[in-house]
């Protein structure tokens, strides 16, 4: 699905390609569902925030940006101009989400949005330029919106007063991304913001922005494709084993892009608890019974991937996501679904009665 703001043809399909999926056929009519879909995976950019980072921000510190080649950068750059409508305009919006079958989205700020990077008090003043501004899109249409916000989690003091705050504009949570500037988020000095994101039962939604360490994902936008799911992948590892989810047994995280690669790998986790002591961590539990805590969206593109997860984490842990306006976004989110063959229940539980009962909108 294509619309206006993304048509730039004289620069080459290659170069903007956004709509239908080469992992699955295109049917030749948009399927879609009677009962209430949720988009819990899209983002909306502040550029009143980006403005201000500008003058401080070094973007060969962002993993993203450093591993990628001039052919990467390029697109990049040329797709950021593609979405200067889709990632700020309203009306854009409700356009596209009616188009893609979505009754309700939820939007958090591009992951370049997180702003990790930066000195602290820069990084605290834009992160909450980013969360009222936030506040004032879904503020326009909360029938339609709501959204999860950012904190400066290199300060857990200072990201636990923005969660707080976060949660009373009336946010269901907040944006991290899978490290810290390289710090782990099992690290122990982000504890306590674990323990407020518990305590407000907010949720926090994982994302990755490129791999840490991907001098071998340079080319062919492996910076993405490969990195941003290992990303994710490493860092639900750490959470698990470093015991965060066992000492705060009552988070609701969300990693998106189907939790990266260990949901489809999850057995190796159990096999090394019970294999080795160094693997073992303590955990008074198998390593998947903290996996199963996590939820799960359904942005891994094709049937085959959406049945496996659903068949064995269950329909209750996985949710509908697009990471619209991205080029690895999926612009038929209704028409994945119902192309897995789930049951008809769990078709309108993946769809939106998951992400309805977790954010509360029932």
């Amino acid at each position: 699905m294509t619309h206006s703001t993304i048509d730039t043809p004289a620069l080459g399909d290659a170069v903007n390609r956004y709509g239908p999926t080469a992992a699955r056929p295109a049917p030749g009519v948009a399927k879609r569902l009677s009962s209430p879909t949720v988009d819990i995976h899209a983002h909306v950019a502040v550029p009143e925030a980006a403005a201000f980072v500008a003058p401080h921000l070094v973007m060969t510190d962002i993993a993203m940006v450093r591993h990628s080649n001039a052919e990467t950068r390029a697109i990049n750059m040329q797709q950021d101009a593609d979405r200067k409508v889709a990632m700020v305009d309203m009306d854009d919006r409700l356009k596209v989400n009616d188009a893609m079958g979505i009754d309700f989205q939820v939007v958090a700020p591009p992951p370049f949005q997180c702003y990790y990077s930066l000195p602290l008090e820069i990084a605290v003043k834009a992160s909450r330029m980013v969360n009222d501004g936030l506040a004032a899109f879904v503020a326009k249409r909360p029938d339609r919106f709501a959204a999860l916000g950012t904190v400066a989690l290199q300060d857990a003091a200072e990201a636990v007063r923005e969660l707080d705050y976060c949660m009373s504009l009336g946010f269901k949570g907040v944006e991290v991304l899978t490290n810290v500037h390289g710090a782990e988020l099992s690290a122990p000095q982000f504890e306590p913001f674990w323990k407020r994101a518990e305590e407000h039962r907010a949720l926090v939604m994982i994302h990755p922005n490129g791999f840490t360490h991907g001098d071998r994902f340079h080319d062919f936008y492996f910076s993405n494709v490969i990195g941003n799911p290992l990303e994710t992948t490493i860092a639900l590892h750490h959470l698990i084993f470093s015991g965060t989810l066992e000492r705060f047994p009552r988070l609701r995280i969300l990693a998106v892009h189907g939790g990266g690669y260990l949901p489809a790998y999850s057995g190796r986790i159990d096999h090394a608890w019970g294999a080795r002591r160094d693997s073992h961590a303590a955990l008074p539990k198998p390593p998947t019974h903290y996996l199963r805590k996590i939820f799960f969206d359904n942005v891994v593109f094709t049937p085959h991937q959406l049945r496996y997860l659903v068949e064995v984490f269950g329909a209750g842990q996985i949710v509908m996501g697009t990471d619209y306006p991205y080029d690895m976004c999926d612009y038929d989110p209704v028409e994945h679904v119902i192309s897995a063959g789930l049951s008809e229940a769990d078709t309108a539980a993946v769809a939106g009665g998951t992400a309805r009962r977790l954010l509360g909108l029932d």
